[in-house]
Order: C-alpha cells, then structure tokens, then sequence
C-alpha cells in the first residue's frame, strides 16, 4: 500500500494543552491514533516539528517513498515561502488541513502560502479535518 505523509508544524506538540477552547483537548498523540485508523489500510508517516527546515526536509523525503501529503503547517502556513516550493517539488496530492477555521481568526491567518499548492484545504472541522484528508489521499491514489 503506498505510503501518505502527515506533516505537522509548530506548536501541534502542544494539541490539548494550549487554547483547548480553539483546538480541542486531543493530544498529538490521540491525533496520530485517529489518523492511522482513518488512512488504513495506507500505511502513514506521521511528523511534527517546530522547525521549518526539518518539514521541509521532510517534504523531500516524501518525493521519494509517499504518495500523499497531508500537512497543517501552524504558523508556518502565514510565513513559509521555503513550504511553499518544497511542496511544489512533490507530484501527489497535497491537501492542507487547519484544526480552526483559520478564516474567523486574525487577519494574518486568513492568508496561506502552502493553499497556492494544496489540491484542497480543510479548515474548521478540528481533527476531523485530518481523517476527511486521509481518505480523500486513500481514494485519489
């Protein structure tokens, strides 16, 4: 089965301890369980860094073994040009998942360097989001 990455920015190791009220009480661990039973029988490469230059090393390594990228970037999303053309660099699907609607939310968050990628962005349906990601991924690969 091919392999789907699960890319996770800054400040998703901290899922269920800051702004519960925004990103629900999961941890990145309950996350990870989720997505690994919605993505089967896909095998998943699930990451999270707080620094851009590891995901997008990572991004790299998924040119050569994933088929698929689901990525919540965090704050990456607002700033990340280097995400951006990374992404532009892989050829399977790509679909951009924000656990808030980033769109009621600050200005500077309504803006996304990596949707000029993304085949399709989730916004708004908390980790449900990530579960609607890996099965659209599942079914287009």
């Amino acid at each position: 089965m091919p392999l789907i990455h699960v890319l996770n920015g800054p400040n998703l190791n901290l899922l269920g301890k800051r702004q519960p009220e925004i990103y629900g009480r999961e941890t990145l661990a309950d996350l990870e369980a989720m997505c690994r039973e919605a993505a089967a029988p896909h095998q998943i490469r699930f990451l999270q860094s707080n620094w851009e230059g590891q995901i997008v090393d990572w991004i790299h390594e998924a040119r050569e073994e994933a088929a698929g990228i689901v990525i919540n970037p965090g704050a990456l999303t607002h700033t990340s040009v280097a995400l951006l053309d990374a992404l532009n660099a892989f050829d399977g699907p790509v679909i951009e998942v924000h656990i808030s609607q980033i769109h009621k939310r600050e200005a500077f968050r309504h803006h996304s360097f990596v949707s000029k990628r993304a085949d399709g962005i989730i916004a708004g349906l908390g980790l449900q989001g990530y579960v609607a990601a890996l099965r659209h991924i599942a079914a287009s690969i």
